[in-house]
């Protein structure tokens, strides 16, 4: 819940803005830190999900390691002052650029997802005189019930290697004399609300690390990768993902060997729920079959409605008796770009103020200047609340 001061500090901030509230992302990395914590495992935060300086500081300051995709994502990690062990890269598309740059800041490991990708990271280590540490990503084909765009578990889907390639990924490997392996890498998808995707995540990583140890291979790390969902519907009441019970399924499911550590790699159940963005009525534009409110955040702002059809709650945070049903929608010169159509929402007028929540994870990172809009600015709970 936006609390009464943050809402007054608004009226005098120009909009559309996203706001972080930075207790909620404190009290959601203490929980995660100590569910860990309590199996030993290990969790890096999928940058992808937030960038933000602020945001990456307060994971950074819970002892979290980091999972990037690009290199660039690398250099925000090295430069916020992360320790080069505990950065994980991962991606389909690495440049022989972005591998270079990993391999001379020293990362933790590559999550390597095709055969040819293996043998350039090993190309690459030779001609700089190291070795490539690694973690072969494994396609699970699982199906995790969210939607297709986030799936990643499939066989259809780009990412990591399939079964049907094991035998030609034990030559790449036996042949790769720069690439030390030091485990496998699984992900299933993301916005998993449900557990047993990832209790059937856990016994297919039983059967693949079995075939790598069947093959001559120790396996010392075993990353699961991310995916626990929030709660979209009723980010007020569910502010924090459950993160006890993803933990405590994994460690149910999972037989851990000795030596061997457990990684995981969360990004939206670290941010999401901890970021709004914030704004005003531009119109209210009343119809003869639906009343429309037409606010000054778009599609530019935060593209997930437009690319997934996903839901946000929207909230209005001006007080106002009655209610009314609207369609919620943005400036953009797009059909898409709605925030949510027959809401019930307090009667509406010119200057209201909306939160349009849960918007801390693939909003403020995923901005663009269609339209030619300016880039909404980011604010932060302890510097607006005196």
């Amino acid at each position: 819940m936006i609390c009464k001061a943050a809402i007054e500090a608004f009226r005098q901030i120009e909009t559309p803005f996203y706001y972080y509230d930075m207790e909620l992302l404190h009290a959601t990395l203490r929980e995660c830190s100590m569910q860990a914590a309590k199996h030993g495992f290990m969790v890096h935060y999928a940058i992808k999900a937030n960038d933000d300086p602020r945001v990456v500081e307060a994971v950074r300051s819970h002892g979290f390691g980091v999972d990037c995709v690009s290199g660039g994502e690398v250099e925000i990690a090295l430069e916020a002052g992360f320790e080069p062990s505990k950065i994980v890269f991962a991606g389909v598309g690495k440049t022989d650029a972005e591998i270079t740059l990993a391999l001379k800041a020293g990362i933790g490991c590559f999550n390597v997802e095709s055969i040819p990708e293996l043998e350039v990271i090993n190309q690459i280590a030779g001609g700089l005189g190291v070795t490539a540490p690694v973690c072969i990503r494994v396609n699970p084909d699982i199906d995790a019930h969210t939607h297709k765009y986030i799936t990643t578990g499939l066989a259809e889907n780009k990412f990591g290697i399939s079964a049907w390639a094991f035998e030609e990924l034990v030559a790449a490997l036996r042949a790769a004399h720069n690439v030390r392996l030091k485990g496998l890498h699984l992900h299933i998808g993301s916005q998993i609300t449900i557990m047993e995707p990832f209790a059937l995540e856990c016994k297919r990583a039983l059967e693949i690390v079995a075939r790598f140890r069947e093959a001559g291979f120790d396996i010392t790390d075993l990353n699961l990768g991310g995916g626990l969902g929030v709660d979209y519907e009723a980010p007020v009441a569910n502010p924090i993902p459950p993160f006890a019970e993803w933990f405590g399924t994994v460690a149910a499911n999972l037989p851990v060997a000795p030596g061997q550590t457990v990684h995981f790699e969360p990004g939206r159940a670290l941010v999401a729920q901890c970021g709004s963005l914030v704004s005003r009525v531009v119109f209210v534009k009343n119809g003869k079959d639906r009343n429309f409110v037409i606010l000054d955040a778009g599609m530019n702002d935060l593209i997930r409605p437009a690319l997934y059809g996903a839901h946000h709650a929207v909230e209005n945070l001006t007080p106002h008796e009655g209610q009314c049903r609207y369609d919620v929608v943005g400036p953009i010169c797009e059909s898409s770009d709605t925030w949510g159509e027959d809401l019930q929402l307090p009667g509406t007028a010119r200057g209201d103020l909306f939160a349009i929540h849960s918007a801390g994870a693939y909003g403020q990172v995923m901005a663009m200047r269609y339209n030619q809009r300016p880039f909404a600015k980011a604010y932060y709970s302890d510097e607006i609340i005196k």
